[in-house]
């Protein structure tokens, strides 16, 4: 094209377009400004002013460049090629419509060309695809042409959320079809860079500005990457270099702004994103990214401020609706004060999840304040959801974020009610916990502690307060191990944005942090992570913190993990040679697994077609022995549970109930088990057992009103008058169907407790619901002698 263009001269309009575009490519604005003046004056619709209109967009001379463009977007086109240009000329004045009719009447016009294809997928993609067109208008134009490189990126950009590894295979098609495409050099970089692939971002972003040594984009990404490696000096050269091209480019700081809230480092992100809206007010990306910003600093009211000014001027955007929808459900929630902090609730669910939520604040922010010595910045904003997708936007600004229970921003800690998951999945208070602990580790650092580390803490702190609830992912953490999977602390980071280890990583974090504690005192987790925040690496912190590197932490780790884990690890691998038949005589069954005894798959297998044989001893054993080679299998498949239905199945109760007590005491989430465990409690009058189902099911479940009035009267009984009027008092909140007998309940409570104005007050509520309730009458009279 260029060797056309360069025979035809700058004087022919689309020589001049072609020249121009290739001057650009490389950074020579002011010689494609010179190329594309007089062209355009030759023809004021064609090629080189659109050209020319978009350059000078990019030159920061958005006036100057409307005018040109506006003359281009009136049309009307003559053939494919200028409906084309009419579109992005249209696009880029943010006429949706206009450019969408103007794309689809180039398609028509030329349906073997896969440029309107291409041109139409990446307005669709601006517009933020609510329909999911994008991918099939790119493999559209591929279709047509499967050497296309805009196409190849275009569908790189489309499938990125979904699938970023295909994504970045199809920016490497699109560039090994043309080196050239700095698009996808850009492209690379910043997936490379969302990924915590430094390297790989560097290596991109070098060959974006071999390409072009002035790229404005390709500066800003500099800067993101420099600012995330804390290399003061490089982040104002390439901020300096991109605004010297066009000096209202907010993206300087927009894209740096996010790639530092991408790796905790939200305090920092904020000053940076109300640079970007300084410099490019209209720009509604960097509106939208403020607004974002603004929620994760707790700054609400001028968030939403913000994010209408966004909506505004791009109502196509679904995080900023998502955004303001939410607000909208925030606006509705009782705010509560708990000390440094503000609790947030659904109004319907307030009164119950207050009860345990705001000692669980008060307490965790005493021990974590004097663990760590530091007093955070507040107020603290918790804000608990009752439908997860509320949350998912709260945290990211779309719905989804499946995996994720909770997240904390520093200042603002959001996640998920009891109600927003399916029972038995999750415990709420252990994600307050984890949260809270974020708080302390992300301020204490200056938001400079890696993932990997807060986490383990997050999870390590868990464990501090019950043993059981830092166990949610140790038998995914021995799957991982025992398949030779465990990441390397180098590159522990990488591992927590992978689906299938991010699981395994938070567990695995949590025993180096366990690790560190046993070695080097409890006081080495405050010391590493205020070693962060100066700005030093990994490295550095260890050093500073414990006088020994990474190196030798990961020898140590790794032998840790051998001494602890390696049996089970064996345990879990299938016998080599060996067929685990789905069905076979029992004789043959019982062979099998006294030949591989060792072996945790063959005995659960074992035990599931001896049980389905109706041969309950011999299934029992095999499962009994499961569990003895994997203490900690958990879940409703393990050999515990396992065990306990049978047990159940066969009027065993001892023994059912002794395993599913084991069984609860490991998985704390599940609240039908510890419901299973109650009833044989109940049946057996083992109070002490009975207590313990009780407290696990509300822990789970806070709605649980029955449970909550079983657990008060065992507390009455032992004369606990603190836990009694704390359960009477939620099961109440939680809509006991029995209102008088809970009222007599809970002033019982408050008399135990020597309250007695509170208890006359509960027994004269009951008595306008029935004033003949010969209990509440008896209560009152008792309370009349007192």
């Amino acid at each position: 094209a260029e060797a056309l263009a360069q025979a035809r001269g700058a004087g022919d309009p689309d020589a001049a377009a072609v020249l121009a575009r290739l001057a650009i490519a490389r950074g020579r604005y002011e010689d494609a400004e010179a190329l594309l003046r007089p062209a355009r004056d030759a023809s004021p619709r064609g090629g080189a002013a659109l050209e020319l209109g978009l350059l000078l967009r990019d030159l920061g001379r958005k006036d100057e460049g409307r005018k040109i463009l506006e003359v281009v977007a009136a049309g009307p086109p003559s053939d494919a090629a200028a409906a084309v240009r009419v579109g992005t000329a249209a696009r880029a004045l943010g006429r949706a419509h206009d450019a969408n009719d103007a794309f689809l009447d180039a398609m028509a016009a030329a349906p073997a060309d896969p440029d309107p294809y291409v041109a139409r997928g990446e307005l669709v993609l601006e517009r933020h695809d609510a329909d999911g067109e994008g991918p099939g208008l790119f493999q559209e134009a591929l279709k047509r042409d499967v050497r296309w490189a805009p196409a190849h990126l275009g569908l790189a950009r489309a499938i990125v959320d979904d699938n970023p590894p295909a994504a970045v295979a199809a920016a490497r098609q699109a560039l090994e079809i043309d080196p050239g495409l700095l698009e996808a050099h850009l492209f690379l970089a910043e997936t490379a860079l969302d990924a915590d692939r430094t390297a790989d971002a560097r290596q991109a972003i070098d060959k974006a500005l071999a390409l072009n040594p002035r790229g404005p984009s390709a500066h800003a990404l500099a800067a993101a990457l420099a600012h995330v490696q804390g290399r003061t000096a490089d982040v104002e050269r390439s901020v300096a270099a991109a605004l010297a091209v066009n000096p209202s480019f907010g993206d300087a700081y927009r894209v740096p702004a996010a790639q530092l809230a991408a790796s905790g480092r939200f305090e920092d992100a904020l000053p940076l994103a109300r640079r970007a809206v300084a410099l490019e007010p209209d720009s509604t990306p960097a509106l939208a990214d403020l607004g974002l910003h603004l929620l994760r600093a707790g700054e609400e009211g001028e968030a939403r401020q913000v994010l209408e000014r966004a909506f505004k001027a791009d109502a196509f955007n679904p995080v900023t609706f998502n955004l303001l929808q939410m607000l909208d459900t925030l606006d509705t929630f009782s705010t509560l004060p708990v000390g440094n902090a503000r609790l947030r609730l659904d109004p319907k669910e307030a009164p119950t999840l207050q009860i345990y939520a705001r000692p669980i604040i008060e307490e965790a922010m005493a021990r974590y304040g004097a663990k760590y010595r530091f007093e955070p910045r507040g107020p603290i904003l918790v804000e608990i959801f009752p439908r997860h997708d509320h949350f998912a936007v709260r945290t990211l600004g779309i719905p989804g974020l499946l995996g994720a229970l909770g997240a904390c921003f520093g200042r603002v800690v959001t996640q998920d009610s009891p109600r927003a998951r399916e029972p038995n999945t999750f415990n709420w208070q252990a994600t307050l916990w984890h949260e809270l602990a974020h708080v302390f580790t992300l301020q204490l650092s200056n938001y400079r502690v890696p993932r990997w580390l807060s986490e383990g803490i997050s999870v390590y702190e868990e464990g501090r307060v019950r043993p059981e609830w830092a166990t949610d992912s140790e038998m995914t953490f021995l799957e991982v191990y025992s398949n030779g999977r465990l990441p390397k602390l180098a590159d522990f980071n990488a591992a927590f944005t992978r689906p299938d280890l991010v699981s395994a990583a938070y567990f695995q974090a949590s025993l180096v942090v366990g690790l560190l504690a046993e070695r080097h005192g409890e006081d080495v987790v405050r010391r590493l992570v205020a070693a962060y925040a100066d700005g030093g690496t990994t490295e550095d912190a260890l050093r500073k913190a414990t006088g020994t590197g990474l190196d030798a932490l990961q020898a140590a780790f790794d032998e840790f993990v051998r001494q602890r884990y390696a049996p089970a690890a064996e345990a879990m691998k299938a016998p080599e040679g060996v067929q685990i038949p789905r069905s076979a005589p029992r004789e043959a069954l019982l062979d099998l697994a006294n030949r591989h005894a060792q072996s945790f798959p063959v005995q659960m297998t074992v035990g599931r077609l001896l049980a389905a044989s109706g041969a309950r001893e011999e299934a029992i054993a095999a499962y009994e022995r499961a569990a003895r080679l994997v203490p900690f299998a958990r879940g409703e498949d393990s050999p515990r549970a396992r065990i306990a239905s049978l047990a159940a199945a066969a009027g065993d109760v001892p023994r059912a109930t002794r395993e599913l007590e084991a069984l609860v005491r490991q998985d704390h989430t599940n609240a039908d088990a510890a419901r299973q465990l109650a009833a044989l409690a109940e049946k057996s009058g083992n109070d002490g057992l009975r207590a313990f189902a009780y407290e696990r099911i509300v822990t789970v479940d806070p709605f649980d009103a029955p449970a909550h009035t079983a657990l008060g009267k065992i507390a009455l009984g032992r004369r606990d008058a603190r836990l009694a009027v704390r359960e009477f008092q939620a099961a109440l909140a939680a809509g006991a169907v029995d209102r008088v007998a809970a009222r007599c309940d809970l002033a019982e409570a408050f008399l135990q407790a020597g309250r007695r104005d509170e208890a006359r007050r509960e027994v004269l509520a009951a008595l306008e619901i029935a004033p003949t309730y010969e209990r509440a009458q008896d209560l009152l009279l008792e309370i009349s002698k007192q």
